[in-house]
């Protein structure tokens, strides 16, 4: 019988959207979301029934695996489609070459409005941590900062899944019609664990799972705007976890460390828009390199011959599904091996990286004590079998090896993590060695992170209390890590800052030189040496340690402004002006900048180069008696007595006020 030609043309290219209009797309990511917590893979936990109603009209991919347990990474390995030998973005805040395929400028070049919604400031392109992943996206909503002290870090360094949510929708309001890509993350899965209520309350006992819970409650009301606005059809929408989250699991606490299931395995579904959206699984292995390519495929572009991962959409037809369930050859064929990657413990601790290998029923990692787990047999990879199989381990290395061989680019450029970019990954829980050098592969070799897990943990720990501003707690953790490895340097350093915030300025400074002998360009040890040397009293040696500071990040108003006082407590007046001015150059309204200088012209008998500065400063912080006083002064020597009046006033006024 003859077919139709409509059926011929099904059967040709799986979807009817590229020959009708260009599909509108959303890709959703969800940072550090286990697969064993979807109820769509099996969970009875009752977490994700939102995530579960979408899966029921979509592709679930049971078996996908990252290729880095890391944010950064692993984004850039979903949007480029390229493994992280290829690419080279292996760490946090490596920057995203600009020659690298990437899917958002891809789809921009064919017309498609861009923009993305992200959860924290790991993937803020702005911010140095994730420089060049804005490229190609007309808007990168990403409104974050350093946390202060005493800030919410709801407000600074991260946000909630509902403000993500309600950014995407205003901006999908403007731009209803597309074709449009677009890119929301949610980072609240990432500890420290805090869901919103009613969440936090109901999971008291597992306040990871209320995350989870909660990010399904506000994706549950972002669907529900896309079906009232009837776009939730029309539209391609994928959902996809970067890593997954230890939770003790092999002795880790979070994730980066290993490459066991618990932080590889992922949650993958993607629902093709129309007609085409139908409810299947698919067992065999895909990794997240395979993502672009696919919806690239779907939207009727051809990937580019250097993306490395490969389109899913064959698998996904009613056939190729249908044929995999009947015929064990045909789902063997089309289970690819996968490779993943964690140069963490290196970078971080000067440990052995690891890779791994995951082909048939067997997990491979090789590591300085190698591992083999059946993976048919022992799912939890508590069984190594490595010494009981060498033959079948000798294959998964020389396999891992060939692959590696033939997935790696020759680019050697180094990554290169500036003093910024470590205090912001710090301020999310991450340890940055600040490293610039690109070692050989063989230099990667180091301890065995099995044996140094729980050095990795309490760090971890430290590093949040230290967030937190809970420096009491803080300090019992850094000396346990000291203890136990003194060479660590951001242990070290930490250290050292916590006792300057305890006042505890001498017991600060032997840890502090430490962490400067560890790290010579590392801006932040230096400035807290000096900190600790100034309240000391040792002018001299302060302002050694403030001038290291500002040469390895001259860019900092504040590092410049401190230099600029230490300068003047030594009487050298010229050059605190000059600091002073420095840092207003790069910040005008750093507040004691304007006050300083301000001052100091003021004394000069300058009072017109004063009165801007000080006038800025009242404007800055109008509860500063100095910044009224000075201006007063101004005001006085210029002959404006009512405006003197007026600011002796406010200082009378300011000077009453209880202070808490």
């Amino acid at each position: 019988m003859r077919r139709p030609f409509l059926s011929v043309l099904l059967l040709a290219f799986g979807s009817l959207t590229s020959l009708a209009k260009p599909v509108n797309i959303i890709l959703i990511t969800l940072d550090t979301t286990r697969a064993d917590r979807m109820g769509f893979l099996g969970s009875k936990l009752g977490l994700t029934q939102n995530l579960d109603s979408l899966a029921q009209h979509a592709t679930v991919f049971t078996r996908a695996y990252c290729q880095v347990p890391l944010t950064t990474p692993s984004h850039a390995a979903i949007l480029t489609g390229t493994y992280p030998q290829f690419n080279h973005v292996s760490d946090l805040g490596s920057p995203l070459p600009e020659d690298l395929p990437y899917l958002p400028d891809i789809l921009h070049k064919r017309g498609y409005r861009t923009a993305a919604f992200v959860g924290s400031q790991v993937l803020d392109p702005k911010s140095a941590t994730a420089p060049g992943f804005d490229r190609g996206f007309d808007t990168y909503d990403a409104p974050f900062h350093l946390r202060g002290e005493g800030e919410d870090r709801y407000q600074s360094v991260e946000r909630r899944g509902i403000m993500v949510v309600n950014s995407a929708l205003a901006w999908l309001k403007e731009h209803p019609d597309g074709p449009f890509f677009v890119w929301l993350h949610f980072y609240d899965p990432h500890d420290p664990y805090d869901p919103e209520p009613p969440f936090k309350s109901r999971y008291a006992s597992s306040p990871y799972n209320g995350e989870i819970a909660y990010v399904d409650s506000v994706l549950g009301k972002f669907f529900a705007e896309l079906k009232k606005r009837g776009l939730y059809d029309q539209v391609l929408i994928t959902v996809v976890a970067d890593h997954g989250e230890a939770l003790g699991e092999h002795g880790e606490q979070s994730h980066g460390l290993f490459l066991y299931d618990e932080t590889i395995h992922v949650p993958l579904v993607i629902k093709l828009p129309g007609a085409s959206a139908h409810h299947s699984l698919i067992q065999t292995r895909v990794g997240l390199v395979d993502v672009a390519p696919t919806l690239l495929q779907e939207a009727g572009v051809v990937a580019p011959g250097t993306m490395q991962g490969k389109s899913l959409i064959e698998r996904m037809t009613p056939r190729a599904v249908a044929a995999a369930k009947t015929s064990k050859s045909d789902s063997a064929a089309q289970d690819r091996p996968q490779y993943a990657e964690t140069d963490y413990p290196y970078r971080a601790f000067g440990w052995s990286s690891l890779r791994s290998w995951r082909e048939g029923k067997y997990l491979y990692i090789d590591a300085p004590r190698s591992e083999l787990y059946d993976q048919s047999l022992d799912a939890a990879a508590s069984h190594n079998l490595v010494n009981n199989v060498p033959a079948i381990s000798a294959t998964m290395a020389e396999q891992l090896a060939a692959f590696r061989s033939r997935t790696s680019s020759s680019d050697k450029t180094p990554n290169s993590i500036t003093p910024l970019q470590a205090q912001q990954l710090q301020a999310l829980g991450y340890i940055s060695s600040g490293s610039t050098k690109q070692e050989s592969e063989e230099k990667h070799r180091g301890a065995d992170p099995k044996d140094k897990v729980q050095i990795a943990n309490i760090l971890h720990q430290a590093l949040l209390q230290m967030d937190d501003e809970h420096y009491r707690e803080a300090v019992p953790l850094l000396e346990q890590v000291l203890q136990a490895d003194p060479s660590i340097a951001v242990a070290n350093l930490q250290l050292g800052r916590a006792l300057n915030r305890l006042d505890n300025y001498a017991e600060a400074i032997p840890w502090l030189r430490k962490a400067v002998e560890l790290t010579p360009r590392s801006a932040d040890a230096h400035f807290e040496l000096g900190s600790a040397l100034q309240e000391m009293g040792d002018s001299k040696a302060t302002v050694e340690q403030f001038e290291a500071a500002v040469s390895q990040n001259p860019s900092s108003d504040e590092l410049r402004f401190r230099l600029g006082a230490a300068y003047e407590e030594m009487d050298r007046v010229d050059d605190a002006m000059k600091q002073y001015s420095d840092a207003l150059s790069l910040n005008p309204d750093n507040f004691r900048a304007n006050l300083f200088l301000g001052r100091r012209l003021a004394m000069q008998d300058r009072p017109k180069e004063a009165l801007p500065l000080l006038q800025r400063a009242v404007q800055l912080e109008p509860q500063s008696a100095d910044a009224h006083k000075f201006l007063g002064n101004v005001y006085t020597v210029l002959g404006e007595a009512e405006k003197a009046r007026a600011e002796q006033n406010e200082v009378q006024r300011l000077n009453v006020i209880p202070h808490p």
